[in-house]
């Protein structure tokens, strides 16, 4: 199957290549967070410091759900370290999921394009830069981080997890053939219109909720640019991936071959 690089636009839709300069656009950073304490301050000055080197206008948008660590109180000091109109914090009460995660964190963003990844460290702002570059080039509705292409990898995880990540990446490709070599990776820009018309269309929850929105992406034929990516395991707090997850992951990816 041809790479959704190459994939056209719904008819009557095709863009022209943008002209636009980054200053003209701007980038709002989803950030979900649950227990994040300790991490929460490195990525967002590495944030920060990716986005002033490169001239990018931004703002990042933290969501938390209910932290019992103390994450929100971390935040709050964030916001008045770099100023309300570069961090907003919009908590919620409790955890409500990913998706919901997005929906909320939109509704205060005011950036046209959104980008979403995780709050742990596994995901380094040093790759934004080339995500905006990819998606200037190609004038892609997405771009997605890929562990399994190019220079890609994964770092930090030992045998067993990296068998289940494999596995579980080998057989979504088997059975829905997306097209796009990662879909269970949560570090991705999308027009901001595009990842609403997605959340609108996808009913999974947990981690089979980025592999869905791929697919849906491919429904709606919107073309997708990949970036290899370098994922490193979380140095502080512990994995929210466990037997539950992976139950889900399957059940979900049985759903969504069934049904697409």
């Amino acid at each position: 199957m041809a790479s959704l690089e190459a994939s056209r636009s719904p008819p009557g839709s095709r863009r022209e290549p943008e002209v636009r300069n980054l200053r003209q656009d701007k980038y709002s950073v989803l950030l979900p967070t649950y227990n994040e304490r300790e991490n929460l301050p490195l990525i967002v000055w590495l944030l920060v410091k990716s986005f002033s080197e490169s001239g990018i206008n931004y703002e990042i948008i933290i969501i938390d759900d209910g932290s019992p660590d103390g994450t929100r109180e971390v935040a709050e000091q964030l916001e008045k370290i770099y100023g309300s109109d570069k961090i907003l914090l919009r908590p919620r009460e409790k955890k409500l999921g990913l998706g919901t995660a997005y929906i909320h964190g939109m509704k205060h963003a005011t950036g046209n394009y959104i980008i979403i990844m995780d709050a742990d460290l596994s995901h380094h702002p040093k790759f934004i830069p080339e995500f905006i570059r990819k998606q200037k080039e190609g004038n892609f509705d997405i771009v997605s981080g890929t562990r399994y292409k190019g220079n890609g990898g994964v770092y930090g995880w030992d045998l067993k997890r990296k068998v289940i990540s494999r596995g579980a990446n080998f057989i979504t490709q088997i059975l829905l053939r997306p097209g796009a070599s990662d879909l269970t990776g949560s570090f991705r820009l999308y027009r901001k219109e595009v990842l609403q018309k997605l959340i609108e269309k996808c009913v999974s929850k947990g981690y089979v909720f980025q592999m869905e929105m791929i697919v849906r992406a491919r429904q709606l034929n919107y073309t997708i640019g990949e970036v290899p990516i370098s994922f490193v395991d979380r140095v502080y707090g512990e994995s929210k991936l466990g037997g539950n997850e992976i139950v889900s992951f399957l059940k979900g990816l049985l759903t969504l071959f069934a049904t697409t």
